[in-house]
């Protein structure tokens, strides 16, 4: 074969190759570009959504010692009127470094509802004195020194509870106040209102069957 033909025919392939090359390149454009106009999934709904912010391990704050059981949830508010959840947040991880004292939750409710867990569900928290080894904590928000929380910290608070309940196969029964463990005057308006801690268990039990009526329509 001559050599004016090999080179001939080596050009043809190169450029039959060259093309073949940049027809793959635009299909895949094509192929993102679409995949860009497409409108993205919705995620699924959720029942409750919480904000996790894990403290940093310390002695003072999350020792990270292991949780042996959930035998309860307990009700806590923080007694600092107008703080916000992320403020009471910020202040158990503050104690990594102060060293002034042992405190945290597993979760803060806020003035607005929103849920921030500061420590992971297999660790205790230093928050409910001889049954931080068998509780959850809940600490909550209140705009005034009666300690009542408003209607957003309220529902927010039924919910979780009312998840955890679920979660851990309790009952509203198992829920109990700081003031159950200690006698302290904490949760304050739930202390001095039995009533209203009554009809907060009731409600979570109405949350709890609402949960589940939830999660069954998403499956």
């Amino acid at each position: 074969m001559k050599q004016s033909t090999l080179k001939m025919i080596l050009t043809i392939g190169a450029c039959v190759l060259l093309g073949i090359l940049l027809a793959m390149i635009v299909t895949l454009n094509i192929v993102a570009m679409q995949k860009d106009v497409e409108p993205k999934k919705e995620e699924e709904p959720k029942w409750i959504d919480i904000d996790r912010q894990f403290l940093t391990k310390n002695e003072y704050s999350r020792p990270g010692e292991k949780l042996s059981e959930v035998n309860g949830i307990v009700i806590h508010y923080v007694c600092n009127p107008g703080s916000s959840a992320q403020a009471n947040r910020d202040y158990f991880e503050l104690l990594k470094d102060t060293k002034n004292r042992y405190a945290s939750s597993h979760f803060i409710v806020g003035l607005e509802g929103e849920i921030i867990q500061c420590i992971p569900l297999r660790e205790i928290a230093y928050a409910s004195n001889s049954r931080n080894d068998d509780t959850i904590s809940i600490e909550c928000c209140h705009p005034d020194d009666t300690g009542e929380f408003n209607v957003f910290t309220y529902e927010s608070t039924v919910k979780l509870a009312a998840h955890l309940c679920n979660v851990y196969n309790l009952e509203p029964k198992d829920i109990i106040r700081h003031y159950d463990v200690t006698k302290k005057e904490c949760p304050k308006y739930f202390v001095d209102h039995k009533d209203a801690w009554k009809q907060f268990k009731k409600d979570v039990k109405e949350a709890m069957e609402e949960e589940i009526a939830f999660n069954q329509k998403q499956n």
